[in-house]
């Protein structure tokens, strides 16, 4: 299905170009400020959304069936899409405000894929967003890659075709070497790299459809050209779109040797009317976890929201709920119109679900050791004088001195 709208392929000198759908224009996020206001008024303790967030259970998955899980992450990290540039990493502090100071540990962004030295990471573009991801150990940057230039200009297939086979025998194999070299010198050398991201659709030049075999081919291609700079750590997310869409996503996957995470971009819209055929349709999100627990690897979602289904607060409780369950490394919600809670005030019940299910949410604390309990005093003995030594020679002695007053005479006994 060809429903995604287009990415931003603004330069890092602030050419912004507006995002587009195939069948039309997006709204544009329309709050300019770094700290954009929240969507609505709503607080935390909304009865209707309150008495819906506290219903959090495995069961209100609904038709998920028993099968096994993928990995789990070992502390999952949320976050939100807010911006492509500097804005983004400013933003991040503010919706965490208003989520009452629940941490937002992701910072996403896309390289524009416009033309070879935007794919390459200019610094300028990616310095801000490395020095946020440096500032605390257990932050996660996540980058998304274009895999070919003019990726958002809706090549035709027969040079998608031709461009791929040029790719898949080392033709464009510099360009993420220099990516990688640059990543690594920037000090974000764990970079997850969402390379070609939503390949089983019909948008972007990367997409696989024209010829899985070369894009498979070229895929391999990358990785290994990346995973040879010393002293990258990068992990790479395969990230199709949910559902079949213009191929199935299965036949884009090019191997487990080569894919660390195996993640989705998952939208509210059909063909997925409700949130449980979202779930059981061909290539949703059922069959994306069970493929991800056959080969191993952890899963993500990239990005997710809201979109033609309209303001479904439905929708954001069951995705929120499904999230809780399975655990992904990551998830980031895109959040700008139409798709977002906090910059785009168009979804203001779904806006107040996202904010009753996560405010002030914060992980649980670390347990205060117990300490042994203070011994109490004991008293001196009766007919006893005691005499002050100060406390210097009191602590050396181990205790006070007590001369007893009847010394000569004995104890009776």
């Amino acid at each position: 299905m060809a429903l995604r709208r287009r990415r931003l392929t603004t330069t890092c000198l602030g050419v912004v170009t507006a995002g587009l759908l195939t069948s039309g224009a997006v709204l544009p996020v329309t709050h300019h400020a770094d700290e954009p206001a929240a969507a609505n008024g709503s607080t935390a303790d909304e009865s209707a959304a309150d008495e819906s967030a506290a219903d959090v259970s495995a069961a209100a998955i609904g038709s998920a069936r028993e099968k096994p899980k993928p990995p789990r992450a070992p502390s999952p990290a949320l976050g939100a899409y807010l911006d492509y540039g500097p804005k983004g990493v400013r933003r991040i502090a503010a919706m965490q405000s208003w989520l009452g100071g629940r941490e937002l540990r992701v910072g996403h962004t896309y390289l524009p894929g416009d033309v070879w030295s935007n794919i390459e990471g200019k610094p300028e573009f990616l310095e801000d967003w490395a020095a946020w991801r440096k500032a605390k150990d257990d932050r996660l940057f996540v980058l998304n890659v274009p895999m070919l230039e003019r990726n958002e200009e809706y090549v035709p297939d027969g040079v998608v075709r031709h461009e791929l086979r040029r790719a898949a025998q080392g033709d464009y194999d510099s360009h993420f070497k220099a990516l990688a070299e640059r990543l690594v010198g920037l000090g974000v050398p764990d970079t997850v790299i969402v390379l070609g991201w939503e390949m089983n659709g019909e948008t972007y030049t990367h997409r696989c459809g024209p010829d899985p075999q070369s894009w498979k081919k070229y895929w391999n291609r990358i990785v290994t050209t990346m995973r040879a700079v010393p002293g990258q750590k990068f992990r790479f997310d395969f990230a199709p779109n949910r559902g079949r869409d213009a191929i199935p996503w299965t036949e884009c996957y090019p191997g487990d040797d080569v894919v660390d995470i195996m993640g989705m971009d998952s939208y509210d819209q059909p063909p997925g009317r409700t949130f449980d055929e979202q779930v059981n349709e061909p290539f949703g999100l059922q069959e994306h976890v069970d493929f991800a627990a056959a080969h191993g690897k952890v899963i993500s979602y990239p990005e997710w929201g809201l979109f033609r289904n309209g303001d479904n607060p439905e929708y954001m409780r069951r995705m929120l709920q499904w999230i809780d369950t399975y655990k992904p490394v990551y998830n980031t919600l895109t959040d700008y119109c139409p798709h977002g809670v906090w910059q785009c005030g168009q979804n203001p019940k779904s806006s107040k679900m996202y904010r009753a299910l996560l405010y002030g949410f914060k992980p649980e604390p670390v347990p205060t050791p117990t300490l042994p309990p203070i011994p109490t005093p004991t008293q001196p003995p009766r007919n006893c004088l005691p005499l002050d030594l100060g406390p210097w020679v009191e602590k050396w002695l181990g205790g006070r001195i007590c001369i007893r007053l009847n010394w000569s005479q004995r104890e009776d006994g």
